[in-house]
């Protein structure tokens, strides 16, 4: 049996899926996390390991990742694409064509519903239609997650601010950065103080255990 010693010392083990640049992990404490970051954009996973040098970092599908090792950690954040899902692909017609819907979403939603015994959380943007499974509104975007999150679903996120602004509220600085969208990759960040607020709702009664 663990004594109270080894629990405080006991680091969570993370999976952090699609990573982008790491929006939702900036604020994540060191102290506590081992984090698996998985990226399919060589750019992207390299930009992220400059800010995380000390997590692992994967260059690979998230998807299939997420099926071979889902029981390898205790907390999932998940963040699939969402340009089949957002409402502005439906705004104008003429300059979007008409896609399918990409069910991968709720795929890994019904998966860690399932299948996975941990904290888990997918995030994903407002969609143009009914959700399959009722999420949490945080921040103008959806999360399904499998605790409470309580927070703030109108608060701006100065989505179609310009990159110095973007880059100011979510502390990234790409200006060394080449070969990257940097517009696109700054709003697909999530923004930090959610990625920490959300965390925090996933484990608020094992960080208050553990501080004390």
């Amino acid at each position: 049996m663990e004594n109270m010693e080894e629990i405080k010392n006991t680091k969570i083990k993370v999976l952090n899926l699609y990573c982008g640049i790491g929006g939702n992990r900036k604020l994540w404490a060191n102290d506590k996390i081992e984090v698996t970051a998985v990226e399919n954009n060589p750019e992207i996973a390299k930009i992220y390991q400059d800010f995380f040098p000390e997590d692992k970092v994967i260059v690979g599908d998230a998807h299939q990742y997420l099926l071979e090792h889902f029981k390898e950690f205790d907390f999932i954040w998940a963040s699939p694409p969402c340009p089949s899902w957002s409402r502005i692909r439906k705004m104008n017609p003429k300059q979007n064509k008409p896609i399918y819907p990409d069910m991968k979403l709720y795929q890994e939603i019904l998966f860690l519903e399932g299948y996975f015994k941990g904290k888990w959380v997918v995030e994903n943007v407002i969609s143009w239609c009914k959700p399959l499974r009722n999420p949490f509104k945080y921040k103008q975007h959806f999360y399904w997650a499998n605790f409470i999150i309580d927070g703030k679903p109108n608060a701006n996120r100065c989505h179609n601010a310009g990159n110095k602004a973007l880059s100011n509220l979510k502390g990234f600085d790409l200006s060394n950065y080449q070969g990257v969208n940097k517009t696109k990759v700054l709003r697909n960040c999530v923004e930090p103080d959610a990625g920490v607020y959300i965390f925090n709702c996933a484990f608020k009664t094992q960080q208050q255990t553990l501080g004390d």
